[in-house]
């Protein structure tokens, strides 16, 4: 995969978590029936969308080397996550996944992964396709995993603790 062209504008980004930090994590999500977005989760999409950042989702699904459920449900999920986002004029410019767990019962999926967080190879990926300014993005998630991912990055991370997210991001997204 080739590299973000050097002469583009750079743009800072915000690099979500998925379970826990947009949604409630239950264990396993694939049904959008069964989504519950955390309380202004939707909000600080469009919040990071109106200042001018790239809104991107990582996240670890081990549910599919686990046998739960396969990876066209992440993306029908995923899917139906951005047209909810849609309808508030907010959007996520990529979704990451990594479907792969050294324990998993899917044998194509038992692998170690250089995208499974806390390895960084998501946040890596998208950083060759998109013109991403390091320094002014940071990354939110929920576990000690997802922060370790970021920093392997080059990131700057934060711990978001499950109560509102609008009010947490809001403070984090410099003018500009």
């Amino acid at each position: 995969m080739s590299s973000a062209p050097t002469d583009q504008v750079r743009k800072p980004a915000v690099f979500f978590d998925r379970d826990g930090v947009l949604n409630r994590d239950i264990g396993f999500l694939f049904e959008a029936s069964k989504l519950v977005w955390i309380d202004g989760a939707r909000e600080a999409v469009k919040a990071v969308n109106d200042r001018g950042y790239f809104a991107f989702v990582v996240t670890n699904q081990s549910g599919v080397a686990r046998g739960l459920y396969d990876e066209g449900h992440i993306h029908e999920l995923h899917a139906w996550m951005a047209d909810e986002l849609a309808r508030m004029g907010a959007r996520i410019d990529a979704f990451e996944y990594c479907p792969f767990h050294p324990e998993g019962n899917v044998e194509r999926y038992r692998q170690q992964s250089h995208r499974r967080k806390p390895a960084p190879g998501m946040i890596n990926d998208l950083l060759e396709r998109f013109p991403v300014d390091l320094e002014r993005s940071f990354l939110v998630g929920d576990q000690p995993r997802d922060l370790e991912a970021a920093r392997a990055a080059g990131l700057k991370a934060y711990l978001f603790s499950g109560s509102n997210l609008e009010t947490f991001v809001r403070p984090l997204l410099q003018a500009g």
